[in-house]
């Protein structure tokens, strides 16, 4: 694990097990090789001492604010912690697509901020939709040519991932030839032949794998 995942974001208040037990396995089993974060709506400094000594390497106080999840991740990203934490971030960031557009769909609130956040380090602008349907009628209404590539989640209330894709391939000229890329949990040989099946271009698993990522990014932009 400690190879696959640049930092692991915990909820503070969890059912069965909540953030700081949830960091103190991960540091059993794993070491300090990856950073931990906790998210919390609460004030932190109840906790701040035990999630400490869990193993826990910093708060992010919610609403969640772009701004304070860039710092809390380019903190991580520095040489104060480059041994212990790979160096993702910032190699992503050397990328440069500015006046490129990317349409990221996905339906929860907070997964949206932080792939859009790491989208928009490469320079490139990202718009986004809560599911299928916004999606579809984003590109329809679109001018031709205004996306470059779209990450589609496939669990989504309303029209899912495979839907959208379809309905998006069915509309004319260079907006039903967009590359979509699917963008989910399910990472089943299954699920990624469905997903070609429906006319995507590509699979990345979540939580992203920001080397897989930035081959995507590569390859279509």
């Amino acid at each position: 694990m400690k190879d696959d995942y640049f930092a692991v974001i915990l909820d503070w208040k969890m059912p069965n097990m909540d953030g700081i037990e949830t960091a103190r396995q991960i540091r059993k089993r794993i070491g300090k090789e990856i950073t931990i974060i906790v998210l919390t709506s609460y004030e932190f400094s109840e906790i701040e001492e035990e999630a400490k000594a869990a193993g826990v390497d910093a708060f992010i106080a919610k609403p969640l604010f772009r701004s304070r999840l860039t710092a809390t991740l380019r903190q991580f990203t520095s040489g104060r912690k480059e041994k212990t934490a790979r160096n993702y971030l910032e190699k992503l960031s050397e990328s440069d697509y500015t006046g490129k557009k990317i349409l990221l769909v996905e339906d929860n609130e907070l997964n949206r901020e932080i792939a859009g956040e790491i989208l928009q380090m490469t320079g490139a602008k990202v718009e986004t939709a809560e599911n299928g349907k916004i999606a579809v009628e984003k590109v329809e209404a679109s001018p031709e040519g205004l996306y470059d590539l779209v990450f589609m989640d496939i669990q989504m209330p309303v029209m899912n991932g495979y839907e959208a894709t379809a309905a998006i391939r069915s509309l004319p000229g260079e907006k039903g030839k967009l590359p979509i890329v699917a963008m989910t949990a399910n990472a089943f040989a299954e699920d990624v032949q469905l997903a070609k099946n429906t006319g995507m271009n590509g699979h990345i698993a979540k939580p992203l794998d920001m080397n897989k990522l930035n081959d995507v990014l590569e390859n279509w932009l």
